[in-house]
């Protein structure tokens, strides 16, 4: 399988992941501000998790890019990866519906810190193939954004169960954290291409 067709079909599936989310909103029911404001919390959760699909999207775009062969290792990091992507849209949902419960925070970031896992897996097997002198083992180092991003989600499961708006809080702060464009990758694309 080619680098485009494993990066179109994640793609996809990001896409529908999206797609589906964003038909899980609820119509508000009443025409003024108030029925609106009673949806807040849907379209918060919405927000958040709208900022994560992107962020991995975009860096999966990154990443994708400095492989030269794809595996059946790759492939299958890929699928896991995919596998935990897949449920942001039902704890999404369940987090929306359920701003003050425990359960709902706990589990969206159980599902938040195993897509990162599921990230790094990818990464590391990514860098295996390509070796340690590759664009990305360069461009990723010691991945101390990827290891700081699993301690605060850890941090959020944990403070879920005190109080769900503690998690949301951790899981925000990493979603402001890859939200500044993770330009290392970009760099030393740039770089092995001679580019200034």
């Amino acid at each position: 399988m080619s680098r485009n067709r494993l990066e179109a079909f994640s793609d996809g599936v990001i896409a529908i992941l999206i797609t589906i989310m964003v038909l899980e909103l609820k119509v508000p029911h009443g025409g003024d501000w108030d029925a609106l404001f009673e949806r807040r919390h849907e379209f918060s959760a919405y927000v958040l998790s709208f900022v994560y699909l992107g962020i991995y999207w975009n860096n999966h775009h990154h990443m994708l890019h400095t492989v030269t062969r794809v595996t059946g290792s790759m492939l299958w990091a890929n699928l896991h990866l995919l596998f935990w992507l897949s449920l942001v849209p039902f704890t999404t949902a369940w987090v929306g519906e359920n701003e003050t419960s425990s359960p709902p925070a706990v589990v969206y970031g159980v599902v938040l810190v195993c897509s990162a896992i599921a990230w790094t897996i990818l990464q590391t097997r990514i860098v295996r193939v390509l070796g340690p002198d590759s664009t990305l083992a360069r461009a990723v180092g010691r991945d101390n954004k990827g290891k700081a991003s699993i301690a605060c989600y850890v941090l959020g499961i944990a403070g879920s169960f005190a109080h769900p708006m503690v998690g949301n809080a951790f899981y925000a702060l990493v979603a402001v954290i890859w939200l500044v464009p993770d330009r290392r990758i970009e760099q030393r694309l740039a770089e092995h291409a001679g580019e200034p």
